[in-house]
């Protein structure tokens, strides 16, 4: 089954912490998940801009409404995402609870992805 986790982080402590903290923090992410691609169990993943760059689209009246930011304000905003391929949850909670973005204090929501059926050709 693939998982995909949701990274969130507070982007105002993110933002408080010097470059080389933020960039001790990613590369041992990388690294951590880096060391699990071979087995298929780590498929991917990518860390995204902050809220300011993000745009929503909804459905008003009928209408696209589009505007800048999140859809909702929250004290942690989505940062990044990964995807794993595990044989159950418990494979995953092992790989959740020892991983470095956990210790540095953000927050990793699990979710099992639905599968699809395979489209035409």
């Amino acid at each position: 089954m693939r998982y995909m986790l949701l990274i969130h982080k507070d982007e105002k402590w993110w933002d408080a912490l010097t470059e080389a903290e933020q960039q001790a923090i990613v590369q041992r992410a990388i690294d951590y998940s880096e060391a699990r691609r071979a087995s298929g169990f780590y498929l991917g993943g990518e860390r995204l801009q902050g809220t300011s760059t993000a745009t929503t689209v909804r459905l008003q009246s009928g209408k696209p409404l589009i505007t800048d930011g999140p859809f909702a304000e929250t004290k942690e905003q989505l940062a990044g995402y990964t995807i794993l391929d595990a044989k159950h949850l418990d494979e995953v909670l092992e790989f959740v609870t020892h991983h470095p973005l956990l210790r540095a204090g953000l927050s990793i929501e699990i979710r099992p992805m639905r599968d699809w059926p395979a489209g035409p050709g």
